[in-house]
C-alpha cells in the first residue's frame, strides 16, 4: 500500500518535480557556463570598476604573490595579470564593459596545465596592442550625427563594425579595402568604430537581458538593403570574412545579383555561345584566380542582359594557344566581346574597375550590325512613334532594314551592309555624299531584323508574292534575304494639332492612339549585292526624301516580338533566397533564439516559480477531491440510520394502532 501511495504521488506531481529539476540543472551547470567568472571577480572587484580600482586590486593581490602569502594567488597569476592588463587599456575594457569583446582569450588557454617555474618565465606584458588606422580607408566613416542621413535610401550599403584596439579588425583591414573597391557603383560602403557607443550598439544583436553583442566578434559586417532604414530589415553577415566570401554573399543574398558562370574550353561554345540568342553580345571574362565574378560585373550582366551574355573562363598555361587560336587572348585578366558571326572578336586586357567596364560596355553592348528589336527599335531611330538618333528636332531620317531567317545567306548580306557601313564612315566617292552625311549626321541607321521571329512585322514592309522566303517560318530550303528603306518624317504641326484637339468619342481616342507620329515611306531593294551600287541606291533614296515634299501619311505598324520575355536569372536567381535557403535560415534562426534563451539567468528563477505554482495547484485541487470525497462518504453512512429511524417509528404507529383496536 505504501509503495502504491509513492508512485500515486510522483505521478500528480510529475510536472513541477520535471520543472524543479530543470531548474536545478539550470542554475548548477547551464549559468556557470553561460556566465563564467569575469575579469573583474578574477581581480575580487566589483563589475565596470573604474582603471584607478583596477590598478590598486592588481597592486594588492602582486604584492601577496610576491611575498608568497598565498599560494592559490601564485596559481592564478596568469588570470590576474590577463585581467589587469586588458582592463587597464581603455579601448580593451570600453569593448568589454560594452559588448563583452575578448579577442585574447587564447593566451589564457596556453598557460593552462604548466608548473609554477613556467609562470617565472612568462613574458610580460601577456597581451599585444593593435591599432587599425583607418584614415585613408575610401569608405565612409559613419557616425551618431550622419547615419541617418545616410544610410536608407535607393542604394545598398554595406557597414563594418569595428575596434580600433581590435587584432582581427586590424588583420581584416586589407580585405577590406579590397571588397570596398569590388563594390564601388553598386553599393556603398561605410565603417561605425565601436567609439560610436549609441551607434554600435544600435548595428548589435541583443541578447535576452537586452545587452548588446557581436555573435561572431569583431570585425562584424551589417547589410542594409536598399530603401531600408531601421534595425528590423537589415542583414547580418555570419560567414568567412574571404574577400570572394563577402562580396558574393553581398551581391547575391542583398542585392539579388545573378551569377556569372564558369564554362571549360570543352563546353563553351556548345553550352554557352550557341545557346545564347542571336542577337545578344557575348562577354566572356578570362580569370587566373578563379574567384567569382565582381559585384560590378554581375551588375552589368542585370543591366546589359537584353544586348549580352556573360560567362567567365578559368585561364590555364597550357590552353593558352587555343584561347590565341580562338579570340587572340594572350593572357588573363582579359575580357572577349563577340558580335556578328565572321566578325573580329574585341579583346580588351587588363584589370578593370566599374566605370571603367562600363565605358567599354557601352561602347560594344550592340553587334556592329544592330538588330531591330523592340528593345531597340527607338534607340535605333527606326521606330515611327519615337525620333531619329539626331534628336527630336529632326524632321526626317532614314532606317535600312536587312530582312531574313537566320541562314548563310542572311550572314552574308550582313557581313555585305557591315562594309557599306564601314565605307561611308571612312571613303566615299560624291553620289556617296548623301548616304555619308546622313550617317554621320545620325539620320541613318543600317539593322537587321529576324524575319522568322519577327514575321508580321517582316510582312509589314516585304509586302511581296515572295515575301514567305523571307519572312516567317520557313517552308522550303530557299531563303532570301531582303532589303528595304524608311524613311521617317514628323509633321510637327500635326502633332501640336493633335494636342490641342480633344477626342469626340472614345473611338476617335482609340483611332489616334493606333495611329504613329511620324509618316513612312518604304523602297524595296531590288539590286544585286554589289556594294557601290547599293550605296548608290540609298544615296538616291536620301537625296529624294530630303529635296521632295511628300504627301503626309501614317499607319499603325504591328508591334515587335519582344525576344527575351523573361531574362534567364530572373527566372533562376531573381528569388534572393531559395526555398532551401530559406528554411535553412529559418531553422538556424530558431536554433539561435533558443542558444541566446539557454544563457538567460532568468530561467533558472521561472523554472523554479513554474514548479512552485504547479505544485501548489495539483496541492489546492488534490486537497479539494480529498475533502469531497470525505463528505460524500459521511453523507452516504448517515442515510441508512434515517431510514432505520423511520422503519422503527412506523412500527411503533402500527402497534399502537393494533392495541387501540384490541381495546375497543
Amino acid at each position: 500500500m505504501a509503495s502504491n501511495s509513492i508512485v500515486s504521488l510522483l505521478k500528480a506531481y510529475y510536472v513541477p518535480l520535471i520543472l524543479f529539476f530543470l531548474a536545478i540543472v539550470f542554475q548548477l551547470f547551464v549559468i556557470p557556463t553561460s556566465y563564467p567568472p569575469s575579469h573583474y571577480d578574477v581581480l575580487g572587484i566589483k563589475r565596470y570598476s573604474s582603471v584607478e580600482e583596477v590598478e590598486e586590486a592588481y597592486e594588492k593581490l602582486s604584492s601577496q604573490w610576491k611575498s608568497g602569502v598565498d599560494d592559490s594567488i601564485t596559481n592564478d597569476f596568469i588570470k590576474i595579470q590577463y585581467a589587469f592588463e586588458l582592463l587597464t587599456n581603455p579601448i580593451w575594457k570600453r569593448d568589454y564593459d560594452m559588448f563583452g569583446i575578448d579577442e585574447q582569450l587564447h593566451v589564457l588557454e596556453k598557460f593552462k596545465g604548466q608548473d609554477e617555474e613556467r609562470f617565472l618565465k612568462v613574458e610580460l606584458p601577456l597581451l599585444e596592442t593593435y591599432s587599425s588606422d583607418n584614415a585613408d580607408h575610401p569608405s565612409n566613416v559613419l557616425s551618431n550625427e550622419n547615419f541617418q542621413s545616410t544610410i536608407g535610401h535607393s542604394v545598398a550599403w554595406l557597414v563594418q563594425v569595428y575596434s580600433s584596439g581590435s587584432k582581427r579588425s586590424a588583420q581584416f583591414s586589407n580585405n577590406w579595402k579590397r571588397i570596398v573597391n569590388l563594390l564601388d557603383g553598386v553599393g556603398r560602403t561605410g565603417m561605425v568604430e565601436l567609439g560610436e557607443v549609441q551607434l554600435a550598439a544600435y548595428l548589435a544583436e541583443r541578447k535576452p537581458t537586452g545587452q548588446p553583442f557581436f555573435r561572431q566578434g569583431l570585425p562584424s559586417l551589417v547589410a542594409f538593403p536598399p530603401a531600408c532604414r531601421s534595425a528590423d530589415c537589415v542583414v547580418r553577415y555570419h560567414g568567412d570574412l574571404s574577400v570572394d566570401a563577402v562580396t558574393d554573399w553581398f551581391s547575391t543574398d542583398i542585392l539579388g545579383l545573378p551569377r556569372i558562370l564558369y564554362y571549360s574550353k570543352e563546353i563553351l561554345g556548345q553550352k554557352f555561345i550557341a545557346s545564347s540568342g542571336h542577337h545578344k553580345v557575348k562577354v566572356i571574362s578570362f580569370s587566373r584566380t578563379g574567384e567569382r565574378a565582381p559585384p560590378f560585373l554581375r551588375q552589368a550582366a542585370r543591366d546589359y542582359w537584353a544586348y549580352a551574355s556573360f560567362a567567365f573562363v578559368l585561364w590555364k598555361e597550357e590552353e593558352s594557344s587555343f584561347w590565341w587560336d580562338t579570340f587572340e587572348v594572350e593572357s588573363a585578366p582579359a575580357i572577349v566581346f563577340m558580335k556578328d558571326p565572321g566578325v573580329k572578336p574585341v579583346v580588351v586586357h587588363g584589370t578593370f574597375n566599374n566605370s571603367s567596364f562600363l565605358d567599354i560596355m557601352e561602347r560594344n553592348k550592340q553587334q556592329d550590325l544592330p538588330q531591330l528589336r523592340s528593345l531597340t527599335s527607338l534607340e535605333l531611330g527606326c521606330d515611327s512613334r519615337g525620333y531619329s538618333r539626331a534628336g527630336k528636332e529632326t524632321t526626317t531620317w532614314y532606317c535600312v532594314i536587312l530582312a531574313g531567317r537566320h541562314s548563310p545567306e542572311l550572314g552574308k548580306m550582313r557581313e555585305t551592309i557591315r562594309r557599306i557601313q564601314d565605307v561611308l564612315l571612312n571613303e566615299w566617292g560624291p553620289t556617296a555624299k548623301p548616304a555619308a552625311v546622313a550617317l554621320k549626321e545620325k539620320r541613318l541607321t543600317f539593322t537587321w531584323l529576324d524575319g522568322e521571329a519577327q514575321k508580321k512585322y517582316c510582312f509589314f514592309y516585304i509586302n511581296s508574292e515572295s515575301s514567305y522566303e523571307t519572312c516567317g517560318p520557313r517552308r522550303d530550303l530557299s531563303d532570301v534575304p531582303e532589303m528595304v528603306i524608311v524613311r521617317y518624317k514628323r509633321n510637327f504641326t500635326q502633332e501640336e494639332r493633335k494636342v490641342e484637339k480633344k477626342p469626340k468619342s472614345i473611338w476617335d481616342a482609340f483611332e489616334e492612339d493606333n495611329d504613329d507620329l511620324a509618316s513612312q515611306l518604304v523602297a524595296k531593294y531590288n539590286g544585286s549585292g554589289d556594294i557601290p551600287q547599293i550605296i548608290d541606291w540609298v544615296s538616291q533614296i536620301i537625296e529624294d526624301g530630303d529635296s521632295r515634299d511628300l504627301p503626309f501619311f501614317r499607319t499603325k505598324t504591328p508591334e515587335l516580338i519582344p525576344e527575351d520575355a523573361d531574362p534567364i536569372w530572373s527566372r533562376g536567381a531573381q528569388s534572393v533566397v531559395s526555398t532551401s535557403k530559406g528554411m535553412k535560415q529559418r531553422i538556424r534562426n530558431i536554433m539561435t533564439n533558443i542558444y541566446d534563451w539557454m544563457g538567460d539567468p532568468r530561467i533558472g528563477p521561472i523554472l523554479l516559480l513554474g514548479a512552485s505554482l504547479s505544485f501548489g495547484s495539483i496541492w489546492f485541487h488534490r486537497n479539494q477531491s480529498s475533502k469531497a470525497s470525505q463528505s460524500s462518504e459521511t453523507t452516504q453512512s448517515s442515510e441508512p440510520s434515517m431510514e432505520t429511524q423511520q422503519e422503527s417509528s412506523q412500527k411503533s404507529n402500527v402497534e399502537q394502532g393494533s392495541s387501540i383496536l384490541h381495546y375497543g
